[in-house]
């Protein structure tokens, strides 16, 4: 069993694009860290915890989700009184996060489509930059989502920005238990 990573060498990955692949690429790299013994905590922003990679992911010692909303619409959706308390949400489940992330010891924070939430307006993105400025030395964090700010990206230590070409979306094929969701 793995005893964390070592003090100081916490790292900042970002997943963004708008491509297929941004969550899936931090699962893995979730399923690598628990592989490895360390303990990984996931936050999902904007998804509702039916998506079948949740379903499997609970199931690995070391990995714990943290329960997000029971329902989430697009944020084009949304009406004015709908986006204000997805706002007040989002803010209250970083919060809580983050306390978590800093008292209970986590080596790996995966903060899925933080991104989206930034830019969607439903969280603040001065409070992800002030939490990455001060986050524990040795929480490893991973972010995904689209158009990261550039302070974000300064503070990140890996980026990999994950381009669509061709998306089945792209003909109106909706998403598949899977595959997509």
């Amino acid at each position: 069993m793995n005893t964390g990573i070592r003090k100081g060498t916490g790292l900042v990955h970002i997943y963004s694009g708008d491509g297929k692949g941004k969550t899936t690429a931090g699962m893995g790299l979730c399923v690598r860290a628990a592989g490895a013994g360390y303990r990984v905590l996931i936050c999902q922003f904007m998804k509702d915890g039916s998506s079948s990679e949740r379903k499997v992911m609970e199931q690995i010692p070391g990995i714990t989700f943290v329960r997000g909303r029971d329902q989430v619409a697009f944020s084009f959706q949304m009406s004015e009184k709908e986006k204000a308390a997805e706002r007040a949400f989002n803010t209250r489940f970083l919060e809580d996060t983050i306390r978590r992330a800093c008292t209970e010891h986590w080596d790996v924070l995966f903060l899925d489509e933080a991104l989206y939430a930034v830019r969607a307006g439903f969280l603040e993105e001065d409070r992800l930059v002030s939490f990455l400025e001060q986050k524990p030395d040795d929480l490893e964090v991973i972010l995904t989502g689209r158009d990261p700010g550039e302070r974000l990206l300064a503070l990140c230590d890996y980026h990999s920005e994950i381009c669509k070409r061709k998306h089945p979306f792209d003909r109106q094929q909706g998403a598949r238990d899977g595959i997509e969701r």
